[in-house]
């Protein structure tokens, strides 16, 4: 065995050694590049430096300012008020309350961009309000999980201003209009499962469709849906960079917060920055540590490797995406979303590139991909989060979730194989000149 092949056997062995140990990711990447160097007889110093230029990106600016606007637009009141607007427009079909909470998920997906964020903030108020109209516990949970996957989508997003850093190249503002449809489409088939459940469970109907309701309760949610235009729109139209636009969006949030719907005082200011700097040092040191593993990876030159044992399987474009989807399915279940972002992306996006595949195409699957990572077993952050909120033992969602599964795989190969509607959007408000 030559000293290559060593040394990889070193970083992958000791690096799913620290997953299986339930070690924090970040110190498992870490630790298992450090060890690596030793045996490589790389100077460390050189892991200190990649893991200090890992984090001095100016676009990853945006990351701390995303995650800030969406714990204000959170904890300000914004939940109740996407809550009635999605009431007053859906809450009158067979299972109401179920197609409530995709679209209140859709909505708020876009503040917060967040699968965790949107399950703890909307599962405290349609959990038990589902629950008291008769709906079983967990299919109410597995709903609010399930559909909190559009808030990785639906931009703002900051998993994909990470994307757009690792690829390269990538424009944030075509990433986010990508994001689009396929969280439409995951919303699509959730609702149409969750209607069949609804009718062969006899779950109940909301109260007839009003328009005056309608207007009423979109007047009140509007100044919480503004923060996606003032981010999208100015991306887009290039009236700013994403990192100003979340700067903005931070600014907006809190004058809405705090002035507008009243929800907010300084002692809720204090607890929001204190959830935003948890949620910012877990994705920084993951970051930092990222780019050191991802450095050692490409010196072992692995991202050749898996692309030669791909293309060795097939060289049919399909086949090939298929594998991709099964190889991040599988990895979503033990590691963390942004480390696999950081991780995977200089492995899998040359080869998708190489067969055809447009890189903010191939955001939108991997996003979608690791989003239906966070609500399996077993490190899924988004199962542990509904488990706490509901009081149901993640055993029993787990099992309940199994039909889902089945659902958003579906919406996933929608998206993977239709690229046309991936597209649309960048392509016609953001064509490449």
């Amino acid at each position: 065995m030559n000293r290559e092949t060593t040394a990889i056997l070193i970083l992958m062995v000791t690096f799913v050694f620290f997953i299986v140990c339930r070690f924090p990711i970040a110190f498992g990447i870490g630790i298992s590049t450090l060890l690596t160097c030793l045996y490589l007889e790389l100077p460390l110093m050189q892991v200190a430096q990649l893991m200090v230029k890992g984090v001095n990106v100016f676009s990853l600016m945006a990351v701390p300012f995303f995650i800030l606007a969406g714990e204000l637009m959170g904890s300000g009141g914004i939940s109740k008020r996407l809550i009635a607007l999605s009431n007053a427009l859906i809450g009158w079909m067979r299972g109401g309350l179920a197609m409530v909470n995709i679209v209140a998920s859709l909505f708020f997906g876009g503040i917060s961009g967040s699968s965790t964020a949107d399950t703890a903030s909307l599962g405290t108020i349609l959990i038990p309000m589902m629950r008291d109209e008769g709906y079983d516990g967990e299919f109410s949970t597995c709903v609010t999980m399930a559909s909190s996957v559009q808030g990785l989508l639906i931009p703002p997003s900051h998993n994909m201003v990470l994307y757009a850093t690792v690829a390269g190249s990538v424009s944030v503002g075509r990433l986010f209009l990508a994001g689009y449809v396929p969280g439409i489409v995951l919303a699509i088939v959730l609702m149409i499962y969750s209607y069949v459940v609804s009718v062969k469970r006899h779950y109940p109907k909301g109260d007839p469709f009003n328009i005056k309701n309608v207007l009423k309760t979109c007047w009140e949610s509007v100044w919480g849906l503004l923060t996606v235009l003032i981010v999208v729109i100015g991306v887009v139209f290039g009236m700013f960079t994403a990192t100003e636009s979340a700067a903005i969006a931070v600014v907006y949030a809190l004058i809405v917060s705090l002035f507008v719907y009243r929800e907010l005082d300084l002692k809720g200011i204090w607890q929001v920055l204190e959830r935003g700097l948890n949620t910012l040092a877990i994705v920084l040191i993951l970051i930092s540590t990222s780019s050191a593993f991802g450095w050692m990876l490409t010196y072992l030159k692995m991202p050749e490797l898996v692309a030669n044992a791909i293309l060795g399987v097939s060289d049919n474009k399909y086949v090939i995406m298929l594998i991709m989807n099964v190889l991040l399915l599988v990895l979503g279940c033990v590691m963390d979303m942004s480390a696999l972002i950081l991780v995977c992306t200089p492995i899998l996006l040359p080869i998708a590139t190489g067969i055809g595949v447009d890189p903010v195409h191939f955001g939108a699957i991997m996003v979608l991909n690791l989003g239906i990572g966070l609500i399996t077993p077993p490190v899924g952050g988004t199962l542990f989060v509904g488990s706490a909120v509901s009081g149901i033992k993640i055993e029993k969602l787990s099992k309940a979730m199994l039909p889902f599964y089945v659902m958003m795989v579906i919406a996933l190969l929608i998206v993977t194989f239709c690229p046309g509607l991936v597209m649309f959007l960048p392509n016609l408000m953001m064509p490449i000149q």
